[in-house]
């Protein structure tokens, strides 16, 4: 499984379940993590064949919106796919900026990875 670079202080896991690319990511996402992140996560989910992505946020407690353009560029490939992008484990701070850039509706926000591998 491709390896997403820990630089920056960013620092995720990867894992695949069925169809399903599981990425938990501790730390900020920001300008200076994000290059990495939107390299290696299109790497693994072109190498995978992956259709959904679940991306579980319980460790990233600020995001930007160079990482909800990111989200954006992966969920528009899946979407190509009949695929989607699933959010789990939200922080209060980070689900606030996706209410206000109104993206909450287009993202599957669930509350947990276990909601995510039900469906």
């Amino acid at each position: 499984m491709p390896e997403i670079p820990s630089n920056h202080d960013l620092v995720p896991t990867i894992r695949h379940e069925g169809d399903k690319l599981i990425i938990a990511v501790r730390g900020e996402i920001d300008l200076h993590s994000s290059p990495d992140l939107r390299t290696a996560l299109l790497s693994v989910l072109q190498k995978t064949g992956a259709k959904t992505l679940v991306m579980n946020l319980a460790a990233v407690p600020y995001m930007d919106s160079s990482a909800i353009a990111v989200l954006v560029e992966a969920l528009q490939k899946l979407r190509k796919v009949g695929g989607k992008v699933c959010l789990t484990n939200l922080q209060p701070r980070v689900k606030g900026l996706l209410e206000i850039a109104r993206l909450n509706s287009i993202f599957t926000i669930l509350a947990d990875e276990a909601d995510a591998l039900k469906d």
